[in-house]
């Protein structure tokens, strides 16, 4: 008896680890086509709920979905309301593991003939690279999960006839509300419904429960997964918070609808239980469950989601309230977050600097002080250095770097933004006057650029010009002061100002040069006729 426990833990050992495999392996391969997919079909809840369970079906991970879509409403590509249909429908994909181990495991017996496909699986694992290895480490879990299943039916058999229903707490209501428990605590334990689903469907075919005390057991590994769930949001941010109670509500929802269908569903199926048939009946009972529950909430996802932003007030500062510290279990979700907030902060930054210098940006947005933006710069640089890029990941390499360079110059820029003896300076002499003017409307385009090709070039031509002027206006400073024109003192600031020109618009330009960089798209939009404008512009 112990050995046939020990055989049916085991069992679940295997299925956990071929779970962990598969999961690890879709989602590799899924890599940036996952994202297209969920950021291009979540038009409106309902495409999003269709979308996430079919994403959700083909990676075998929620976790990684909901995880996309978190990053999507942090960065403003999704609403919230399009981001809750994405997480219900996933409760749906998760449903097709069931399936698999239902028919395939239980019915068909595949733990023996998929040995080989297990070796096969490792030597591509081990002997190719990228995609092929991470085929062959899917196909592997994949193959895992069958031969756990076998372990466990094994373990169980062992049981029939010693273990009955009648061990279990009686098939009546408050005897199904402790199946619940337990299957609340299975998944708690197990830390994935879909083996706890597996461990449910093998003690229902060994005879231990019955029917309706295994359409329970579901139901509590259901609800189970939401203190996964709650779990995953500690530490986390607004969205990530309020993806949390999104789960718990809707899951514990559809446990207690579910829990009333159970004597329905079971006086309905009862005339085709027999030899196999039980098992499908589960997991057609955990599918329907979990596709009534998101057809009842759709009509309400948008009260829905006032709910949570209710109970999930909005946190953090405005410009780094999207850096959600669970997003960075996604490596490329959280550099595509970073990238938004580096190019709010290049906004941010340059506002304060036109405030400074005397212009309004033409568009009446919220202002920041100095110190507000110096803690959302380090907030930002923060995040960065959390984030784990791949080593094989060249171009979230360039891009983490290319943000570095930005935030570097951001900060520069913020420090001589605050300069006011420089800035002031600039008001006393003609020439430098004309030349911050020109600074000015310059940084205005470079805060909100309609073409940001041509803003890198105009910048680029900006800060030569300064450099000109520099040796220019130096000279001539020199000479006013030797002169007498003008004093000593006046003649250190004038200098100092001048400079302060250039690095401003060295500053300017390098920012733009990366926020540029960090586009995958981005291409020449300078025609010569605009080109010739800016020469013009400049002359």
């Amino acid at each position: 008896m112990i050995f046939s426990f020990l055989s049916a833990l085991g069992g679940v050992g295997l299925f956990l680890l071929g779970m962990l495999m598969l999961t690890e392996g879709l989602k590799t391969l899924a890599g940036t086509r996952m994202r297209e997919v969920l950021a291009r079909f979540t038009a409106t809840p309902l495409s999003g709920a269709t979308t996430g369970a079919l994403t959700t079906a083909a990676i075998q991970s929620s976790s990684a979905t909901t995880v996309t879509a978190v990053g999507f409403v942090a960065s403003g590509l999704l609403t919230f309301p399009q981001a809750l249909g994405i997480i219900f429908g996933a409760n749906i994909g998760t449903t097709l593991t069931g399936w698999f181990v239902a028919i395939l495991g239980f019915q068909l017996d595949l733990g023996e003939l998929v040995l080989p496909l297990v070796f096969v699986g490792a030597l591509l694992r081990l002997a190719a690279h990228g995609r092929v290895a991470m085929l062959g480490q899917a196909l592997a879990g994949f193959c895992l999960l069958f031969i756990g299943i076998d372990y466990m039916k094994d373990g169980m058999t062992a049981f029939q006839g010693v273990v009955t229903p009648t061990d279990f707490p009686a098939d009546t209501f408050f005897g199904r509300l402790q199946m619940v428990a337990i299957g609340v605590l299975i998944t708690l334990v197990t830390q994935s419904s879909s083996a706890g689903v597996a461990t449910a469907l093998a003690a229902l075919g060994a005879g231990a429960i019955n029917f309706p005390q295994a359409a329970a057991l579901v139901i509590g590994m259901d609800v189970g997964t939401t203190f996964t769930a709650v779990l995953a949001t500690v530490g986390g941010g607004t969205m990530a918070k309020r993806t949390g109670y999104a789960h718990v509500i809707y899951n514990v929802l559809t446990g207690l609808m579910a829990f009333l269908l159970v004597g329905p569903f079971t006086a309905l199926v009862s005339p085709t239980l027999g030899a196999g048939n039980q098992q499908v009946a589960l997991v057609a009972f955990h599918s329907l469950f979990n596709f009534l529950g998101v057809i009842l909430v759709l009509p309400f996802t948008k009260p829905f989601a006032r709910l949570v932003e209710a109970l999930v007030p909005e946190k953090g500062h405005a410009l780094t309230k999207s850096l959600d510290p669970v997003v960075l279990r996604d490596p490329k979700a959280a550099v595509e977050l970073a990238i938004t907030a580096v190019d709010q902060l290049s906004r941010a930054v340059t506002d304060h600097l036109c405030a400074e210098i005397g212009t309004s940006p033409p568009i009446a947005e919220e202002t920041y002080d100095s110190q507000e933006l110096e803690k959302a710069l380090s907030q930002t640089r923060d995040f960065l250095d959390q984030i784990k890029i791949p080593a094989d990941s060249k171009e979230l390499s360039d891009k983490s770097k290319g943000m570095f360079h930005a935030l570097d110059h951001l900060e520069r820029l913020l420090y001589r933004s605050n300069q006011s003896e420089r800035i002031a300076a600039l008001e006393k002499d003609r020439q430098l006057l004309r030349l911050k003017r020109l600074l000015a409307s310059t940084a205005l385009q470079h805060a909100r650029p309609e073409h940001p090709d041509t803003c890198e070039t105009l910048l680029d031509r900006l800060r030569r010009l300064m450099r000109r002027q520099r040796k220019v206006r130096r000279d001539k400073i020199v000479s006013d002061a030797v002169t007498g024109a003008i004093s000593d003192e006046d003649a250190l600031i004038r200098l100092d100002a001048l400079r302060w020109l250039q690095r401003v618009s060295y500053h300017l330009w390098r920012i733009r040069l990366h926020l540029n960089a960090l586009e995958e798209d981005s291409k020449p939009v300078t025609s010569p006729k605009e080109d010739a404008k800016l020469k013009s512009a400049f002359d």
